[in-house]
């Protein structure tokens, strides 16, 4: 896509789903591209995606400043610069309204949203300093892309904290993408549905849970990993230079959806 051959992505949350499913596509499309994660499995999805002339991976606690203003160090060590961010990194958090700990709150919402907060504040100054300095002509000054969930709009009562989270994305996207236009810098979130993951595998796997699952999917059908890679990539290319402040919802219909649908 336009714009991202020879720049240099963050990707976080990238050791597997759709993190590396986003990494894996920023790099066919000739970027090099730094793998954050708290999982130490980062490092072999990294070295499956490509060469450590392109595709290096840190550890990273987004949560954490520190760990964050270390994953921005290292990524322009490696390659000189950071022109793409992409806020992957997510969790869930296991309790129902009245059942919600003040620290699996404070957990999920600092990972979620904290995390997104703090990786693109420390991104978005790097960027501001190099438009400041004169920039490159004709190079785009940069892109995040946050990640969302149609549960941003819909409310799961045993996924409180997860809900909060992803709708605050969505408002911190517009807000910060408001902020970084006079910089010439986009912000927008990818709102998944219904994605082949190993969060959805237990669903996916149970007959009735699928069906069930599909009964709100028009498009009556789980979707990949790669489709909301290739949205991502999208959204951080040039071919998207006129879209800033919007949460796209890649969801096979669910969201205009008033009832349910018939399965077979």
């Amino acid at each position: 896509m336009k714009g991202l051959k020879d720049r240099v992505a963050i990707v976080t949350g990238a050791a597997r789903g759709i993190g590396r499913a986003v990494a894996q596509r920023l790099f066919e499309e000739g970027m090099c591209v730094m793998l954050a994660d708290i999982d130490p499995k980062g490092e072999t999805t990294a070295l499956a995606i490509g060469p450590e002339e392109r595709v290096l991976f840190t550890e990273c606690d987004v949560s954490e400043k520190l760990d964050v203003r270390n994953a921005l160090a290292a990524t322009i060590d490696a390659f000189g610069d950071v022109n793409v961010l992409v806020n992957n990194a997510g969790i869930l958090g296991g309790s129902g309204f009245l059942d919600l700990s003040e620290a699996d709150l404070d957990r999920v919402l600092g990972v979620n949203l904290k995390g997104t907060f703090l990786m693109s504040q420390a991104v978005a100054k790097h960027m501001v300093e190099r438009v400041e300095a004169g920039g490159k002509p004709g190079v785009s000054p940069g892109a995040i892309v946050n990640m969302s969930s149609v549960n941003a709009v819909f409310a799961l009562p045993d996924q409180v904290a997860y809900s909060v989270s992803k709708a605050a994305i969505s408002q911190l996207t517009r807000a910060s993408a408001l902020a970084l236009a006079e910089y010439g810098i986009r912000v927008n979130a990818v709102g998944p549905g219904s994605i082949q993951t190993d969060m959805l595998a237990g669903v996916a796997n149970d007959p009735a849970a699928k069906r069930k699952l599909l009964s709100r999917t028009p498009m009556k059908r789980i979707g990949n990993p790669a489709e909301i890679a290739a949205l991502v990539a999208f959204l951080a290319s040039d071919e998207a230079s006129y879209i800033t402040g919007q949460t796209v919802y890649a969801d096979g219909g669910r969201l205009p959806l008033n009832y349910v649908v018939k399965t077979d």
